[in-house]
């Protein structure tokens, strides 16, 4: 198993500027927006991903 996954962007703002929380496992701090937002894995589908012959936008 590797290391924890930091983000790249911050969801809010999408700038960089962002460095761990205090708050613990999985919080981070944006230093551009000033907001602090957790990253959590939920766990794995069980049916998986399902795409349709269709495609997104209905189109075939």
């Amino acid at each position: 198993m590797s290391e924890r996954a930091a983000p790249f962007y911050c969801p809010y703002c999408g700038d960089e500027d962002l460095r761990p929380s205090p708050e613990g496992h999985g919080a981070w701090e944006c230093g551009a927006c000033n907001r602090a937002f957790r990253l959590a894995f939920i766990g794995l589908l069980a049916a998986g991903l399902r795409r349709d012959d269709t495609g997104e936008d209905g189109a075939r």
